[in-house]
C-alpha cells in the first residue's frame, strides 16, 4: 500500500451523446454535452490520479464505447480499478459502489459534475476522513459533491434519500446523523448540470482544464 489509506471513489456515467447531461443538452445540444461532461471527467479522473491515496476506483455506468473522447477516457481509465455499478436506481448504484470498491478502506466518494477539483482539495478531504466517521461536501444547488464513510455501511442510509433533489445535501445530512454518524464537512462548491452552471464551475477552473477550453470553445 502507498499514500493514505482511503480509497477514492468516481461515479460516472459513460459520455455518450444523448445519454449525458441531458439537462444541459437541452440548450446545447446532445453532442456539445457529451463533449463537455467528457472534459468534467477527464479533469476529475486528472486529480484523482495525482492524490497521494490507497486506492482508485471508477464505478462507471453506460457504453464507454459509444462516449465522446472515448479512446483518451480509454487510456485514462488503465490507471484505475473500474467497477460497473448496479442496483436499480441511483441511490442503490452510490450505496453499492462504496461497498465494491472499499477493499477495508475508507470511501471517499465523488461524481464528474466538479471538475475544478484537485489533488490538494481531495487529498484534505481523505485525511479528513481518517479523522472522522464521515465527511460531506455540499453543493452550492442542494445537492453535495463529495461522501466519505469510514465503512460501506454507513452509505447504506442513502437508500432512503432522494437524489439529485434541492434539498438533496440537506436530506443526506440528516440522514447520516439519524444514524448515529458524525459528519465532518468539507468545503462547498459549485457543480454543473445545467447551462447557468457553466460559468462559475469554469472560473473555479484551471485555466488550461479540458472543462474550460470545451466550454470556452462552444461559446457558453
Amino acid at each position: 500500500m502507498s499514500g493514505l489509506p482511503v480509497t477514492l471513489l468516481v461515479v460516472a456515467k459513460a459520455p455518450e451523446p444523448g445519454r449525458a447531461k441531458t439537462r444541459l443538452a437541452a440548450t446545447v445540444g446532445n453532442r456539445v454535452a457529451a463533449d463537455i461532461a467528457a472534459a468534467a471527467l477527464l479533469d476529475t479522473l486528472d486529480a484523482v490520479a495525482a492524490a497521494p491515496v490507497a486506492a482508485r476506483v471508477v464505478a462507471l455506468s453506460g457504453d464507454l464505447g459509444a462516449a465522446a473522447s472515448a479512446t483518451e477516457l480509454r487510456q485514462r481509465l488503465e490507471a484505475f480499478k473500474v467497477i460497473k455499478q448496479r442496483g436499480d436506481d441511483f441511490a442503490d448504484r452510490l450505496v453499492n459502489a462504496h461497498a465494491d470498491s472499499a477493499d477495508g478502506y475508507p470511501v471517499l466518494q465523488i461524481g464528474m459534475d466538479t471538475p475544478q477539483v484537485t489533488a490538494d482539495l481531495l487529498t484534505g478531504c481523505a485525511r479528513r476522513l481518517l479523522e472522522a466517521p464521515a465527511v460531506l461536501g455540499l453543493a452550492h444547488d442542494g445537492g453535495w459533491w463529495v461522501l466519505g464513510v469510514r465503512t460501506p455501511t454507513m452509505a447504506e442510509c442513502l437508500r432512503g434519500v432522494s437524489l439529485s433533489q434541492p434539498d438533496t445535501g440537506k436530506l443526506t445530512l440528516k440522514a447520516l446523523r439519524d444514524n448515529g454518524i458524525d459528519v465532518t464537512p468539507v468545503q462547498r462548491l459549485a457543480d454543473f448540470d445545467v447551462v447557468d452552471d457553466v460559468v462559475a464551475v469554469r472560473d473555479a477552473c484551471g485555466p488550461a482544464s479540458r472543462f474550460a477550453r470545451i466550454t470556452r470553445a462552444a461559446g457558453l
